[in-house]
């Protein structure tokens, strides 16, 4: 007898006096506990994010859609990335200021292919701020999950707010458990017995996340006026608030 079948034996006799009727394991769990902690606005949280990245030391970057296409190039060109790893579905305005040779997504490549390329860049299926995580969950514009493991440089673009999730329970509802998922916070890393740090043994060395504000201005517009009338509101009838609260 194997281990595996002594431990399928021993779970059968546990359960075997359980009734027929008992209660389903999904229904017997209290699912009662707290989705998030602190009561954050949308513009705390991703400050969370921000904070947490970089605590597991990722190299966070601010930008909104006008800019990412020149901040892209500049991270590319800082890291002397001649050849860089493209999605299938990534949007083509983020590499339209780029000059690293493109090298498509491809299921014939092998590693030591995808290794001799310098960066990926893709996008992302949801940002945990508590914990500092990306998830990638294989979408079109972030591709199969090896194209992010072997390379040694990772742009992970983040849209924010919509993106950006505060906790784990959270970001769970929002994904699909039977696509591939890759959960990620900082660049990869491991440490021995003496717990020496070494980076980018089962991925990436370098992890650039770059948080973009999905925003249009005219949306960012009426957001900030409203929150200044709520700020009116606040501080009493016919005082006149000064200033524009943050748009969070």
């Amino acid at each position: 007898m194997s281990s595996r079948e002594r431990i399928l034996g021993r779970v059968r006799r546990a359960l075997a006096d359980l009734p027929a009727d008992e209660t389903p394991y999904e229904e017997a769990v209290a699912r009662d506990y707290l989705r998030e902690h602190g009561g954050l606005t949308a513009g705390q949280t991703v400050e969370l994010l921000a904070e947490n990245l970089a605590d597991y030391r990722a190299v966070v970057h601010r930008t909104d859609a006008a800019g990412l296409p020149d901040l892209i190039a500049r991270l590319l060109a800082e890291r002397g990335s001649e050849r860089v790893l493209v999605p299938p579905g990534l949007p083509a305005g983020w590499l339209a200021a780029t000059g690293p040779a493109r090298v498509a997504d491809s299921a014939g490549s092998t590693a030591r292919e995808l290794d001799r390329v310098d960066s990926v860049v893709t996008g992302c299926a949801v940002a945990i701020a508590e914990t500092g995580t990306i998830v990638l969950d294989g979408s079109p514009d972030q591709g199969r999950r090896r194209i992010t493991l072997i390379p040694d440089h990772h742009v992970c673009v983040v849209r924010v707010p919509d993106q950006v999730v505060a906790s784990v329970p959270q970001a769970l509802g929002r994904l699909d458990p039977a696509r591939p998922l890759t959960w990620i916070s900082g660049p990869s890393a491991t440490s021995d017995i003496e717990l020496d740090r070494v980076e980018g043994v089962h991925g990436p060395r370098t992890l650039e996340v770059v948080l973009v504000d999905g925003e249009s201005p005219a949306c960012r517009t009426r957001r900030a006026r409203l929150r200044a009338r709520l700020a009116c509101a606040e501080a009493g009838a016919g005082v006149r608030a000064v200033g524009t609260p943050d748009c969070a």
